[in-house]
Order: C-alpha cells, then sequence, then structure tokens
C-alpha cells in the first residue's frame, strides 16, 4: 500500500516539496542558531573583559588596604578575581581571544602598553563553578545551573603598575537552544501556503489530466469509443492530449473505414453467389450439380464468417457492467445446457455482453465439438477475471497452440465445412476478447484435454461509478 501510494506523482512531488521546505529551514535555523550561539558568547566574553578591565583600573588607583574589598566585590558565583605574583596565563600565544584583549585595551587609558593575556578554551566536562569557590556562592551556583550545562573556561591576566599580576578566572555557559517561534511558525505558514498551491496546481493542471488521459487510453484499448478529451495542464500535457485525440480519430477511422470495405465486399460477393447457385440448380446431372452447389454454400459460409470477424473487430456496441454468474448462467441456458458451469460468488465486470457472448459461444462450441464434456468456471486474480473453458478431447500439438488463432487456420486438415469449420472462431473470440483489453490462450491439461483460459480486466473503477452514479 505504502509503495502504492509512493509510485503516484502526487506524491513523490508533495514529498519533494516538503523535504526541500525542511531541509532549507533546517540549514536557516542551523545558521541562526550558531550566530546567536557566537553572538550570545561574545557579548558574555566582553562583558568579563569590561568587568576585568575596571577592576585592574580600580586596583592601581586605590590604595592597598582597599584591593581586598575591591576583589570580593567583584567576586561572583561564576568569576573569581584575585592578584597574584605571576600571571596565571603563562603564554602569549592567545589568538582566540584577541577580541577579549582588544576589549579590554578599549578600556583602559589611552596608551597603556600593560600586557595582557587571554585563554578561552572548552570545558568538555558538565558545567562546574572555578575551583575554590566560597561554599554560600557554590549553592548558589548549584541552584542555577543544576550542573548540566557544558560551558566555555576564560582566564584572564592582567598586569598592574606594581609589577602584580590580576587573574580573572570566569565561566559562562553555551547558550542554550531555544527554538524560535517566529521561524516555526513562519516555517508552517510557507509550507501550507506552497503545499496547498502545488496540490491545486497538480491536481487541476497535471494529475487530473493526466489521469483523464489514462482512463481514455484504457477505454479505446476496450474498445470504448470515448469524445475527444479537452486539452488542458502545461504545454507538455495539451500536446499530449491533441496527439491523443488525433490517434483515436485516426483508429476509429481507420476501423470503421475497413468494416466498410468488408461489409461492401460482401455484399458485392452475395449477389454473383446468387447467381451461381441458381446456374447451379440449372445443371441437369446430379453428380455435378450437388458438388456445385456444396462449393457454392460453402463459398457463402465464408462469406458471412468472414464478414462477422470483421463486425467482430468493429468498436459499435456500448458495455455494460454485469454479474459474470448470472451471465454465464444465461449463456448455459441459451446453449441448452451443452456445458457444466461452476458458480462462483457474484463478480461484476464490464464487457460488451453481445460481443463476450458470441467469442464464449465459439469457443465452447469448438469445445464441445471436438473434446465432448466441458466444464466452465471462472475466478478473479487481482484486477483481472480469468474464465477458464476444459474440454475432454485430444488437445492441439504444442505447435499449433498459436497458429490456430491465425484466421482461416484449421487443426483438422479435411476440407468439410461439418468436421474442420472455416477457422474463423477462435480469430473472432480473440479480437473480441483483446479489444476489451483482454487476451485468449490454450494449454494442452496435464489431465488430458484442452484449457481455453480469456482474460479480462474487472475494471472495478467503472463498475464503483456505476453503482454510485458518476
Amino acid at each position: 500500500m505504502i509503495r502504492d501510494r509512493l509510485d503516484s506523482l502526487r506524491v513523490q512531488l508533495l514529498v519533494l516539496i516538503l523535504g526541500s521546505l525542511v531541509i532549507a529551514q533546517a540549514i536557516s535555523l542551523w545558521l541562526f542558531v550558531d550566530e546567536r550561539s557566537l553572538a550570545v558568547r561574545a557579548a558574555i566574553g566582553a562583558e568579563a573583559a569590561g568587568r576585568a578591565a575596571n577592576v585592574a583600573l580600580l586596583l592601581d588607583r586605590a590604595q592597598d588596604e582597599l584591593h581586598s574589598s575591591i576583589l570580593r566585590a567583584a567576586d561572583s558565583p561564576l568569576a573569581r578575581f584575585r592578584v597574584d605574583p605571576l600571571p596565571v596565563v603563562d603564554h602569549l600565544d592567545h589568538e582566540a581571544g584577541g577580541a577579549i584583549e582588544a576589549r579590554v585595551r578599549s578600556l583602559l587609558a589611552s596608551g597603556d602598553t600593560r600586557e595582557i593575556r587571554v585563554e578561552l578554551h572548552r570545558v568538555e566536562d558538565a558545567f562546574a563553578p572555578i575551583p575554590d569557590m566560597p561554599p554560600h556562592m557554590r549553592a548558589m551556583h548549584d541552584r542555577m545551573m543544576q550542573n548540566r550545562i557544558s560551558a566555555f573556561e576564560l582566564t584572564l591576566s592582567i598586569g598592574l603598575q606594581d609589577g602584580s599580576w590580576l587573574n580573572v578566572e570566569t565561566r559562562f555557559q553555551r547558550p542554550p537552544l531555544q527554538w524560535p517561534v517566529l521561524s516555526t511558525v513562519s516555517f508552517g505558514l510557507t509550507a501550507a501556503l506552497v503545499i496547498g498551491g502545488a496540490l491545486w496546481y497538480m491536481l487541476t493542471r497535471v494529475t487530473w489530466p493526466i489521469q483523464r488521459l489514462a482512463r481514455a487510453a484504457e477505454n479505446l484499448g476496450r474498445g470504448e469509443q470515448t469524445m475527444p478529451i479537452p486539452a488542458a495542464g502545461p504545454r507538455e500535457i495539451r500536446n499530449l492530449t491533441e496527439t491523443f485525440n488525433l490517434m483515436q480519430e485516426r483508429l476509429v477511422r481507420t476501423v470503421a473505414d475497413k468494416t466498410r470495405i468488408m461489409a461492401a465486399l460482401g455484399h458485392d460477393l452475395r449477389s454473383p453467389l446468387t447467381a451461381l447457385r441458381v446456374r447451379a440448380e440449372m445443371v441437369d446431372e446430379a453428380e455435378t450439380r450437388d458438388a456445385l452447389i456444396t462449393s457454392i454454400e460453402e463459398m457463402q459460409d465464408m462469406v458471412e464468417r468472414t464478414l462477422a470477424f470483421a463486425r467482430g473487430m468493429a468498436i459499435s456496441e456500448p458495455p455494460e457492467t454485469v454479474d459474470l454468474a448470472d451471465f454465464l448462467a444465461n449463456l448455459k441456458q441459451d446453449m441448452l445446457d451443452e456445458f457444466e458451469l461452476e458458480t462462483n460468488a457474484p463478480l461484476l465486470i464490464r464487457l460488451r455482453p453481445h460481443s463476450v457472448r458470441r467469442a464464449l459461444r465459439n469457443i465452447i462450441e469448438n469445445a464441445v465439438r471436438y473434446g465432448g464434456d466441458v466444464a466452465v468456471r471462472y475466478s478473479q486474480e487481482h484486477d483481472r477475471v480469468v474464465i477458464e473453458v476444459r474440454d475432454h478431447g485430444p488437445g492441439i500439438p504444442s505447435a499449433q497452440l498459436e497458429s490456430v488463432f491465425e484466421p482461416f487456420y484449421r487443426v483438422e486438415t479435411s476440407r468439410s465445412r461439418i468436421t474442420g469449420g472455416t477457422g474463423l472462431g477462435l480469430s473472432i473470440a480473440r479480437s473480441i476478447l483483446r479489444s476489451h483489453g483482454g487476451d485468449i490462450t490454450l494449454l494442452n491439461h496435464p489431465n488430458g484435454g484442452l484449457l481455453v483460459k480469456l482474460d479480462l480486466p474487472l475494471s472495478q473503477r467503472f463498475t464503483h461509478q456505476e453503482r454510485t452514479g458518476l
């Protein structure tokens, strides 16, 4: 079921559009989150650098006995300030902290050339406070962070005027991912508008014209003459529709012309054959007269059957939806119970009743003539109906199973019309079945006899339309 839905052009286009929207929106969100993370991280780093610069200025200008008070006031759960003889940052390579150093220098006095060292790195373990944090600050930190958020650690060493160093250790969390509500709403509205527009376009301009064209092609293959399809949709579909209409017109005209030619030929042949029959009746010698009359009757019968074959190829009878069980039961009654019928559950099928009845009659009559007892059964295989006609005769040589469908081909080699027929019955039957979108195959049954399989499309779509009145 899922595979069948995915085979639909409509579903594939929708999946493509929706997938493209999701990917584009995901890339946009990723870029937005990354830029936001960088911006917030830079802001937090700049704030810490600003505090460090201000503390350094205060320490330079304040008396020594005030230094401890200034450092205590600057401390926080995530930042620790202290003055040491040596810098904590023991290297000068701090490319990652260039912006932070620039921030510190911008807050110092112009021309201040004191040394500033910066180290910025990511803390791989869970977010933790700076070492040696007082107990009350650690408790505050635990309540704020719950030890679940990873962090970045920033260490600053700023030289003071008295030769000591202000060492600042601070940590700040990675900015948490916040799903942007406006972006979500924007994505939903965009997806709804695009999918709605795509559905409308595909239904009205693409898939419906294609489905209508497919139904018309199926009807034409089944022998149902349809009206020309209005050209709609994109240019390619309009060209395809116009080409189909032209093809349908040519096919119908060709079949109709051939049928008229065959009818005219049969009509023209009847007159000379009738004249020959009259002249044959005037022959005095009985043996010669009877031979001539037999030949003329055989020619007349061949003409009639040839015309019947041509009419079988013509598209004239309108299709109907019938119950196959009742249809076969009526045929059995009309043929005076010449065959056994195995009935199953009722099965609706769309066909041209008179044509199919004629095809079945030809096949069953052949089976009765050459095979004796005949059994007919039907079954449903997916969206097809299979009618089986089996006799218990000698069968047909395997090499001739396909040749018997050729017009005027007879397995029985005599020239008698009584024992061999004209060789048109199976040809007419196959022509009728193929005009319905089906076919006929012959098989020699393993237990003896010939098995004829008639395959027809069930066409449930059309029977549903008829049942619902659509």
